[in-house]
This record gives C-alpha cells, structure tokens and sequence, in this order.
C-alpha cells in the first residue's frame, strides 16, 4: 500500500452539489450536442459520418468543457489520482472485462472498414475521458467531500448508468436501452474497481475507451463466431465486480472536504 499524500490545494472546495452539477451539466451538453447533430442514436455507427456527428462531436464538446470546469475548480489531482488506492487483488475484474474487449477486436470484421469509420473510431475513444471525467472524477470528487465511500462507488456508478436513459430520447428502443444502463452499472463498478486497486483514474479511461471502441467495432460489418462470448464474459466481470467491490472501499479515507493553503502543503512535503 502507498503511504497517503497531503491534499493538494483546491481553488473551490469540493461540494456534493458541484459534482452533481457538473455531472448534470455534461449530460445535457453532449445530449443537446448529440441532438442538433441530427443522427438518431440507431442510425449512429452505421458509417464514419454518422459516427462521428452522433458521438465524435459531442465527446470533443463535452472533453473541452470538462477540462475547462476541472482547471477553474482546481479539482484535476483529486479526480485522477487517490491519496491511497485500495486493495490490489481486485484488479482480476476489471482484467476479465479486457478479456471480452480482446475478443470483440479479435470478432472484428475489419475488412469493412474504410478510413474515415476508423477516424470516427479513434475519436470515439475521448468517451474513456469524459465519461470517466464526468463520473468517477468530477463527481467523485464532490461525493467524496461528505459521503462514505460506499456511497461515492454506488452514486457514481449509478449515475454512470442512468445518464445512458438518454439514449432512449433519441430513438433506441426502451427495453434495450434498460438493459443498456444495467450493464453500465455493472461496467461503472469495474472502472471504480479499477480505479481503486491502481490508485489512479487513467487506466479506467484507457479501458472505458477502448471499450467502446470494440462495441462499436464488433458491430461493423459481420462480427466473428467468437463475438457471442464477449458478452458472457463481460457480465461474469460485473457480477464479479458486485462481489468484491467491498474490498476496495474498505479503509479508504479519500475524503476532499478540507482544502490546504499551498503554503501549508509545500511544508509537508
């Protein structure tokens, strides 16, 4: 286990309400970015062009902001990085989640790719940023100034999947789109999991992304006859995930209510 760092200095001390502000604000943003870009969400994917005006542009609108709010709030350390991350042994979840992203590249029917689906693609992967950012950042960061962190994992990660509703308001069918944010419950567990054993929220970034990236993948052109696995396999890392989160919340002491003077932080260091 590291040994905990000194809260670093904050402009705006943190606040339940900001983080859910800011949270709140991210969603309506990309929704009415999403919106006015004029693609259904089930038309979404179906070439670069649709890839990139239903999903590319409102990730690069909402990563702006996001960026913008974290430097104004001073909040970018303790949204990337814990003073103490959790037990490691939990990290097999978020490691069997990777083993469904490996087999929705390897079911990928690449040969139907043309460059400018790539391009999309590759800008898809700013998702692992702002979603993260918006969720188990920002958020975080705000849940953590009075909330235990029991609380902090499950608020977060539920709002991870309730702001996947919106979907719903922009074609997808209702049913599909409640399965949709039970699964991204599930997922929001395992990137806190990930989050918690490494101590940091990047590798959750780098793995929500390139998630996204093999969803979107996979469904382009004819999927392989090992595709159908990735599902299982993604839901055993969930389950997992519910089982164990526990161990990665007990003993943290993240709490983000108390912001230093940079003089008094320098003089720990």
């Amino acid at each position: 286990m590291t040994s905990p760092q000194p809260a670093p200095a904050l402009r705006v001390r943190p606040r339940v309400w900001i983080g859910l502000a800011v949270f709140l604000g991210y969603v309506i943003v990309v929704f009415i970015v999403g919106k006015l870009s004029g693609v259904p969400y089930t038309e979404m994917g179906r070439d670069g062009g649709t890839l990139f005006l239903g999903a590319g542009l409102m990730l690069i609108v909402g990563a702006i902001l996001l960026a913008i709010t974290a430097s104004l709030l001073g909040w970018w350390r303790p949204a990337l990085f814990d003073r103490k991350h959790g037990a490691r042994w939990p990290i097999f979840v978020p490691a069997i989640m990777a083993v469904a992203l490996v087999i929705n590249l390897a079911s990928t029917d690449w040969g139907s790719y043309d460059l400018g689906f790539f391009a999309a693609s590759i800008v898809l992967m700013l998702v692992g940023f702002t979603e993260e950012m918006a969720t188990r950042g920002l958020l975080l960061v705000g849940l953590r100034s009075r909330l235990h962190e029991g609380w902090v994992w499950f608020i977060s990660s539920a709002a991870f999947a309730l702001m996947h509703l919106t979907n719903a308001l922009s074609g997808q069918d209702i049913g599909l789109t409640m399965t949709q944010v039970g699964m991204a419950f599930l997922g929001g567990t395992i990137f806190y999991i990930l989050r918690r054993s490494t101590g940091t929220l990047i590798w959750a970034m780098v793995l929500h992304g390139l998630w996204d990236f093999s969803t979107f993948a996979v469904g382009h052109g004819t999927p392989g006859p090992l595709a159908a696995l990735a599902s299982p396999v993604f839901m055993l890392a969930g389950a997992l995930g519910l089982i164990v989160v526990a161990f990665v919340i007990r003993g943290a002491d993240e709490r983000t209510d108390a912001p230093r003077p940079v003089a008094n932080v320098a003089s720990l260091a």
